[in-house]
C-alpha cells in the first residue's frame, strides 16, 4: 500500500543541480566507511570496490526503471565466505593467490540473484506481498537499526566526545535548519565536527588523553618529491577465477543475503512512502543487486548490496529522488582513481562517524515503527505479539550466534536479520487468524505497470 509522504521527489525540479550535487556527495560520506571496511578485512582493493559500487549503484538506478533510492555498497554478509576461501595470510597480508577465486565465488553469487529474479517474476507480486504484511516487515525494520547499533555505538566510543558533537549537530540541524542547510545536515556534521577535531588537534593532540585527528596518512601522499600524477591511480582490477568449493561457499550465503535485500527495499519502501516490491518489483531489484554483484566480482571486487545508511540518510533528509543516488554513483567512481582521497578519509576519526551513525541507525528502526504505527497493526491480538516478539529476540539473538548449517566441506550461515525474516514469514504463513488483507487491486495495477 502506497501513501504520499511529505518530502521531495523531484530533486532537480524543487532544489536544483547544485543542490543535488551536494545531496549526492553527502550520500558518498554515509556509505563509505561501511564500503571501504569491506576491502580492508578481506584483503581486496579499496579503489575497485568505489569504482564497482558506483557501477552498481548505476545499473540498479537502470534496472529499477530510476524508481528506487538505494547505494550498492560492499556486502558484509560474504565476509565468512572470503575467510573460508581467501583467508588473510600469517602477517596480516592479502591472500592474493586465492582472492581471485573469493572474487569468482562473488560472481556466482550475483548470479544466484539473478536465477531468484526470474522465480519471483514467475510468482508474481501479489504471492510475494502477502509474504510482507506490516506485522513482519515492521518489525524487520526495527531490526535493521538494532542489528546495525553496536557498531555504531563502538566507532563512537574511541572519542564521544567528537561523537557527541556530531550527534548535536544533526540533531539541531535537522530541527532548526533552514532551506539548503537542513537537507545536507550528515555533511555539514561531519566537516564542523572534523573541524572542532583539527582545532584541538592543534591545541593539543592528546587532550583527555583521547584520540583525535591523525593526518599522518595524508602528509605521507605529499613526501618524497609526489608528483601530479602520482595522486591519481587506475583501479587495479583482476580477473575471477573459479573452483567449486569456492563457489559453493559464496552460493550459500547468497541465499541469506536475498533475503536482507526483501528485507531493505521494505525499509526504503516504508520510508519513501512508496511499494517498491510491487513496483518497480523484486524482479527488478534482486536483477540489479545480482548483476550489480557479478559484475563486482568479474573485475575484482566484493559482493554488494543495498545499503541501510543511505536508507537513513533519505529518511532523515526527505529527499526521496532516486537521482540523488545516481550522482552519489558517479562520484564513487571518480574518487576510485583519486589517490589521495583515500588518504583524507583516513584522516577522519571513526568516532565522527559513528556519531553519524547512531543516528542514521536510529532513523532506520523509526521507520520500522512507522510502519507498525500508520498500518494499525493490532497488538491486543497475541498472535501480533508472537509474530514480532519472535522476529526482534531471534534477530538480535541470531546476530551473536548465528544458525550454521553444515553443507558437505561448506556451511550456510544465516546471520540476525536472514534468520528472523525467515521465521517471521514463516510463522505469519502458519499461525490461523490474519487480521490484515493487502489492497489487492493496488497490486494488480502495479504489476501491470512492471510489464510496462
Amino acid at each position: 500500500m502506497e501513501r504520499k509522504v511529505d518530502g521531495i521527489y523531484d530533486g532537480f525540479k524543487e532544489l536544483g543541480t547544485g543542490k543535488m550535487v551536494v545531496l549526492g556527495l553527502q550520500h558518498v560520506f554515509a556509505m563509505f566507511g561501511a564500503t571501504v571496511l569491506v576491502p580492508l578485512l578481506t584483503g581486496l582493493s579499496v579503489s575497485v570496490t568505489l569504482f564497482a559500487s558506483g557501477i552498481a549503484t548505476i545499473w540498479f538506478f537502470i534496472i529499477t526503471k530510476r524508481k528506487v533510492p538505494v547505494f550498492l555498497g560492499s556486502s558484509f554478509a560474504f565476509l565468512g565466505a572470503f575467510a573460508t576461501v581467501a583467508p588473510k595470510l600469517a602477517d596480516g597480508s592479502a591472500n592474493v593467490e586465492m582472492l581471485p577465486y573469493a572474487t569468482g565465488g562473488v560472481v556466482c553469487a550475483g548470479l544466484v540473484y539473478v536465477i531468484l529474479a526470474a522465480l519471483f517474476q514467475i510468482f508474481g507480486a501479489k504471492r510475494i506481498m502477502k509474504l510482507f504484511p506490516p506485522v513482519v516487515t515492521g518489525p524487520i525494520i526495527i531490526l535493521i537499526g538494532l542489528i546495525l547499533a553496536p557498531t555504531a555505538v563502538s566507532s563512537a566510543s574511541a572519542n564521544w566526545i567528537l561523537a557527541a558533537i556530531a550527534i548535536a549537530l544533526v540533531i539541531v540541524i535537522n530541527l532548526f535548519g533552514k532551506g539548503m542547510i537542513k537537507i545536507v545536515p550528515i555533511l555539514i556534521s561531519i566537516f564542523a565536527t572534523y573541524i572542532i577535531g583539527c582545532i584541538v588537534t592543534a591545541i593539543n593532540p592528546n587532550l583527555f588523553g583521547l584520540p583525535w585527528i591523525d593526518f599522518s596518512n595524508l602528509t605521507q601522499p605529499f613526501m618524497d618529491g609526489a608528483q601530479f600524477t602520482d595522486f591519481l591511480n587506475v583501479p587495479p582490477f583482476h580477473m575471477p577465477k573459479f573452483e567449486i568449493g569456492a563457489i559453493v561457499s559464496f552460493i550459500v550465503v547468497a541465499v541469506a543475503a536475498i533475503v536482507e535485500h526483501i528485507g531493505d527495499i521494505a525499509a526504503i519502501g516504508a520510508t519513501c512512502g512508496k511499494n517498491f516490491i510491487a513496483d518497480p518489483g523484486l524482479t527488478r531489484t534482486l536483477l540489479g543487486d545480482g548483476l550489480g554483484t557479478a559484475m563486482a566480482g568479474a573485475i575484482g571486487g566484493p559482493a554488494n548490496t543495498t545499503y541501510s545508511e543511505n536508507t537513513g540518510v533519505v529518511a532523515l533528509t526527505r529527499v526521496y529522488d532516486p537521482k540523488v543516488m545516481l550522482i552519489a554513483a558517479c562520484f564513487s567512481i571518480v574518487l576510485s582513481f583519486v589517490a589521495i582521497f583515500d588518504s583524507f578519509i583516513n584522516t577522519i576519526p571513526w568516532s565522527i562517524i559513528g556519531g553519524i551513525s547512531v543516528v542514521l541507525y536510529g532513523m532506520i528502526s523509526a521507520t520500522g515503527v512507522r510502519t507498525i504505527m500508520e498500518n494499525k497493526v493490532d497488538y491486543t491480538n497475541m498472535r501480533n505479539i508472537l509474530i514480532s516478539a519472535l522476529i526482534l529476540v531471534c534477530g538480535i539473538g541470531f546476530n551473536t550466534y548465528p544458525i550454521v548449517i553444515p553443507i558437505g566441506a561448506t556451511a550456510i550461515q544465516f546471520g540476525g536479520l536472514a534468520s528472523a525474516a525467515i521465521i517471521g514469514i514463516i510463522v505469519n504463513a502458519i499461525l490461523p487468524g490474519k487480521d490484515y488483507e493487502f489492497n489487492d487491486g493496488a497490486i494488480e495495477a502495479d504489476e501491470k505497470s512492471i510489464g510496462a
